[in-house]
């Protein structure tokens, strides 16, 4: 089948449509997402009332603000009152003021009511990414009681594979999946199939906790109670996937020293693509001169031995590596919460018996290099400095993103490139010591 831009630059409508018609909702936004301002418009104008508003919650919101921008006040309206509340709510946190106001006083009151109460709750937190719409049983209903409220009230819940039980003032007591009602004798009360103290999270919690709490468990849905375990929402899995992705993405951006895209990487402009790795490119720049002054603070040992520099880009490039390895480990490791900050002296303690090991099988093999090219006097050097450096690279690169962590800084921003540059300086430092002390000079 020919690709939607190929048909829209041949001004095909009709092979457009029908395209349009047979995509699911994912592969058109994704096209979308690929297409500059005004052929997303014409794009998104091809689509009918309710696929257009399915194509739209799945697209980010930033190309979601390009589209709201190219459409007319009456479709305007019925795209963002058709949308879900916490998509609306998390779109509005990320769109200019002057798109948040127009939007805003598109909604019908109800509508407005809920955005507005999802915007209350701080930026990254699950209040902003949870349903508000539920169906809450009470715990001395009957199955058939309970199943005649959700046939009566799901259509406008976002979910009911899960329902929340609550008391009378609305305080989560429990759980109960739809599957154990619908398989219940009509005659039981829900406080027997009621699955008490489930995982929940509060509104203000990090929505990537959150996230990371029901890939833990397996929930489908997680309750979200207020300050007074009053019941306020569900994150639902859908979402948590959105979170969870979206902070693999920024950490994986940093680790490799840059900020993430906003938006699609083939929309992106190169321009902004530019600014976004600059500011670490010079950062990392800056630092860098940290080698050149070691090296210039050496430069009567470099004199006196001159093969000595025949092996400095092979030791820092080594101690690098192995830098980079332990950091990309205990940044990944932190995330999924193998690792936690009160873990420090053990991953210390671990980071540096991996790296004695690494230098050690790395030592053998220096040695070899540097008795072939220049002899056994500076091989020794190399290979004992081999160590040291693993030794050093290893516990730093395990370590510093720990820290970070107890400092309340991202660990990923304590980056692949952030420790590389850090252990360059450092690991030239311990090769022209063990170079002094070896060889007297």
């Amino acid at each position: 089948m020919t690709h939607l831009p190929v048909l829209l630059e041949d001004h095909d409508l009709a092979g457009a449509l029908e395209w349009l018609e047979t995509q699911p909702a994912y592969s058109i936004a994704d096209e979308i997402a690929r297409m500059d301002a005004v052929e997303s418009v014409i794009t998104f104008r091809l689509l009918d009332k309710d696929r257009a508003l399915e194509v739209f919650e799945e697209l980010d919101p930033v190309d979601q603000q390009q589209i709201l921008e190219g459409l007319r006040d009456q479709a305007f309206g019925d795209l963002v009152e058709g949308m879900d509340p916490d998509d609306r709510a998390r779109m509005l946190g990320e769109v200019p003021a002057k798109v948040a106001r127009r939007v805003l006083a598109g909604l019908s009151a109800h509508e407005r009511h809920m955005t507005a109460a999802l915007l209350g709750y701080p930026e990254g937190s699950v209040g902003r990414y949870m349903t508000p719409e539920t169906v809450a049983l009470q715990q001395n209903l009957t199955v058939s009681q309970a199943l005649e409220v959700v046939r009566r009230r799901g259509a406008n819940a976002e979910t009911i594979y899960t329902l929340p039980v609550v008391d009378t003032g609305r305080r989560l007591t429990g759980i109960v999946e739809l599957r154990e009602l619908v398989l219940s004798d009509p005659d039981r009360h829900v406080a027997e199939l009621v699955v008490t103290e489930p995982p929940s999270a509060r509104a203000t919690d990090p929505a990537e906790d959150a996230a990371r709490l029901m890939r833990e468990t397996n929930a489908l849905d997680l309750p979200v109670v207020d300050s007074e375990d009053r019941l306020v929402g569900l994150l639902t899995i859908d979402d948590a996937v959105e979170v969870i992705e979206a902070a693999d993405t920024e950490d994986v951006a940093r680790q490799s020293g840059a900020e993430p895209l906003e938006r699609h990487y083939m929309s992106a402009g190169v321009f902004e693509v530019s600014r976004k790795r600059v500011v670490w490119l010079m950062l990392l720049l800056v630092a860098a001169t940290l080698t050149v002054s070691v090296t210039q603070a050496f430069e009567d040992e470099l004199a006196t031995v001159t093969q000595l520099a025949l092996f400095i880009p092979l030791l820092i490039g080594t101690g690098g590596n192995s830098g980079a390895q332990a950091a990309t480990a205990a940044v990944r490791a932190l995330a999924v919460g193998e690792v936690r900050t009160s873990d420090l002296l053990r991953v210390i303690w671990r980071e540096c018996r991996t790296g004695l090991l690494l230098g050690g099988m790395l030592a053998v093999l220096g040695l070899l290099v540097g008795a072939l090219f220049v002899g056994w006097q500076i091989a020794v050097v190399v290979a004992i400095t081999l160590v040291l450096i693993c030794m050093w690279a290893a516990t730093v690169g395990g370590t510093m993103p720990l820290l970070a962590k107890k400092l309340k800084i991202d660990p990923a921003v304590v980056s692949a490139p952030m420790v590389t540059t850090l252990v360059d300086a450092t690991g030239l430092i311990i090769y022209f010591t063990t170079a002094k002390i070896v060889l007297g000079i």
